[in-house]
């Protein structure tokens, strides 16, 4: 995450804009981050259902997030939400991504730790 935090920063947007992302980042991103959102766009979790011009609401004092629409909408989005199609199809790569857990389990391939 330290390249979409740099640009953010860069661009003089580090007061206005926050990064919101299911994926993890090291000690050397900055800015307003909120990451290991749960559960993961890849399983089908509300930030998979984020679209352009959609409120979000963010309250780090309470440590809580929302997608700002209505539940029909949100319903409608879940309905028609499709899983990505796999980035491997075969060799090394495919068997891990299929045994794989996510990352809030651990990566592991042998059940969660």
């Amino acid at each position: 995450m330290l390249k979409p935090s740099s640009a953010i920063m860069g661009a003089g947007l580090g007061k206005d804009v926050a990064l919101i992302t299911d994926g993890r980042f090291s000690g050397g991103s900055h800015g307003f981050i909120i990451g290991h959102v749960v559960p993961e766009a890849m399983l089908g979790g509300p930030i998979a259902l984020v679209e352009d011009g959609d409120e979000i609401v963010i309250d780090a004092e309470k440590r809580v997030l929302d997608l700002v629409i209505p539940e029909k909408e949100m319903e409608r989005r879940r309905k028609a939400w499709k899983a990505p199609a796999p980035r491997y199809n075969k060799g090394t790569l495919k068997k891990y991504a299929s045994l794989v857990s996510d990352a809030s389990s651990g990566c592991v391939t042998d059940g969660p730790i």
